[in-house]
């Protein structure tokens, strides 16, 4: 996955990448604001970072919520054809098929993908995740 793939996530249509300056660039958007990290399971965003113990338990039950660790948004994806995508790399930066504060737009999202994948359900926009900052024993939500 060297450029950005076009994929309805498991929230909402999106670009996705292994590469953030690509995505950044896609979106006409500053380089220096970091993006979410999509992972396919557990084990593999244990390789980047910890989830505090009091949250260990929630994480594995929600489904479609963001969370904020030490400044890092991620999101544990752990079923369905979003999910399935990700196995292979075990991550992958997302952030919404839209040029930076727009709304979605099919036919921009199209043009500026590398790739595209397609499902039996489509490319559609959604309500975006649920975002959680956590630390510790505090949790806050953003969105």
């Amino acid at each position: 996955m060297n450029g950005v793939v076009l994929i309805q996530t498991d929230t909402t249509v999106g670009f996705v990448s292994l590469d953030a300056q690509k995505l950044a660039a896609t979106k006409a958007r500053p380089p220096e604001k970091p993006f979410l990290k999509t992972y396919g399971t557990f084990a593999a965003y244990s390789k980047d970072g910890r989830i505090p113990p009091a949250f260990r338990r929630e994480l594995r039950r929600k489904k479609r919520t963001t969370y904020v660790v030490k400044g890092s948004a991620f999101r544990i994806v752990s079923a369905g054809p979003y999910h399935d995508f990700l196995k292979p790399w075990g991550w992958a930066y997302s952030t919404s098929a839209n040029a930076s504060g727009h709304r979605f737009d099919e036919a921009f999202a199209r043009e500026k993908a590398d790739l595209v994948v397609e499902d039996r359900r489509g490319l559609f926009e959604a309500p975006p995740s649920a975002i959680y900052k956590i630390n510790h024993r505090k949790k806050k939500r953003i969105r």
